[in-house]
């Protein structure tokens, strides 16, 4: 089963995008963050011409937003609203016995204090309450996935530049411990640093600032997809998909994916 995340900044603006990833690269099943889309404007019809006959909206208009899609029926579907706010951050679906949560963490504006940046405080409640709802509704025996773009790069080479970034916010201390003990609540495996060293550096996102991002390359790990313990010994590969951050009109973030067994 290969299952991809990817936060596509307008769902609507780049789906032609999004159908040549899903024909070049067949995701099994396909979660995207930053839709932006209604669910009554939802462009159903290119995508279950596709072959994603399933899918499982929670949008709104201009902001945030979720869509998963799926080529096998879902068991169940979900949305759940975080920290009080019905804002379009976290859905889940069960899909062959396994609940894949997708989730929009907050980006938490530019100032790292809680005392005078509301976003930031919203950011790092949002991680405490999921920190909060994993042990309440799964143990360690259960088949989870959990991913989308979180919006922190919890290690060193997560980042260009781990000592220029480490007051900055995505990668500051404070965030990168709540991440990190969101993800030791049931074990999870960050899939991407367990097939990419911990001493290389891995991105999913690159600045539109910066117009030669490839060449310079200054880039954050901002998504990500973990696996529960009962799927870790099933895990295959994983992969960014740099081609896409180079298209016509692109998101900001790469394509990731894993590949299970099964």
């Amino acid at each position: 089963m290969k299952i991809m995340s990817w936060n596509i900044n307008s769902v609507r603006l780049r789906a032609p995008i999004v159908l040549k990833v899903m024909e070049e690269w067949q995701p099994d099943i396909m979660c995207l963050q930053e839709t932006k889309c209604p669910d009554e404007a939802f462009p159903f019809k290119a995508f279950k011409d596709s072959g994603y006959e399933h899918i499982h909206i929670n949008g709104m208009k201009a902001y945030n937003g979720l869509v998963i899609f799926s080529k096998f029926p879902f068991e169940d579907a979900q949305i759940h609203t975080r920290v009080g706010k019905d804002d379009c951050r976290h859905c889940h679906v069960r899909v062959k016995g396994i609940d894949i949560h997708n989730l929009y963490i907050p980006a938490g504006g530019d100032e790292p204090d809680t005392s005078v940046n509301e976003k930031f405080k919203h950011k790092l409640d949002f991680v405490e309450e999921m920190t909060q709802f994993l042990p309440e509704n799964y143990t360690k025996d259960d088949k989870v996935v959990i991913l989308g773009d979180f919006n922190i790069a919890p290690h060193e080479h997560d980042v260009w530049s781990s000592k220029q970034l480490k007051k900055v916010i995505s990668h500051t201390g404070i965030e990168r411990e709540m991440i990190e003990t969101m993800r030791e609540t049931l074990n999870f495996t960050d899939t991407a640093r367990h097939f990419v060293p911990m001493d290389e550096k891995s991105y999913s996102w690159w600045s539109y600032r910066n117009k030669d991002w490839k060449k310079s390359n200054r880039g954050r790990r901002l998504d990500h997809i973990w696996v529960s313990e009962p799927l870790k010994s099933g895990l295959q590969a994983y992969d960014v998909f740099l081609d896409a951050r180079n298209w016509v009109k692109p998101s900001d973030h790469a394509p990731i994916m894993v590949e299970l067994e099964g």
